[in-house]
């Protein structure tokens, strides 16, 4: 892999509206949370937020829901991401996710193997998703299960 970097997409459905009072905490820290990813070891690469909500858009039948929330981004490798993720202040929204998110359709998240240069798409991201939901995880396309049996 030492010619590759690892993409991440990863989406659900807020409970409320995002200018309910209720997801104010999830939206207030948004830009927080971006800021430390983007400062993170590792990290390489994280789809603008404008270019985000306008591919939302554009696959309709996709994300049908205004309360989407979404992140594509690349990191050098899983143990960046991952330390991303578990160890820092990320750690203490994630695990608030059930106070924000509607528990039906989310959890939604793969990863897979991108050529250094390559930005993913929200397209491709799906694709990714789709294909981890139809044949489980694979090299392709994976969950944080499929790194720790690697």
């Amino acid at each position: 892999m030492r010619h590759r970097h690892l993409a991440e997409f990863n989406f659900g459905t807020l409970k409320y509206d995002w200018d309910d009072p209720r997801v104010a905490d999830f939206q207030n820290n948004l830009d927080l949370v971006n800021g430390l990813a983007a400062k993170a070891d590792g990290f390489v690469w994280r789809m603008p937020d404008d270019e985000m909500e306008a591919a939302q858009i554009d696959m309709q039948g996709v994300f049908a829901n205004p309360r989407t929330a979404s992140t594509l981004s690349v990191w050098r490798d899983v143990e960046s991401l991952s330390n991303f993720v578990w160890k820092t202040v990320h750690k203490r929204f994630f695990d608030r996710k059930a106070e924000w998110y509607d528990p039906k359709g989310n959890g939604n998240f793969v990863m897979w193997w991108v050529p250094q240069s390559h930005r993913p798409t929200v397209a491709e991201g799906m694709e990714r998703f789709n294909r981890m939901k139809m044949h489980g995880e694979t090299d392709d396309a994976f969950g944080w299960a499929h790194v720790r049996q690697a």
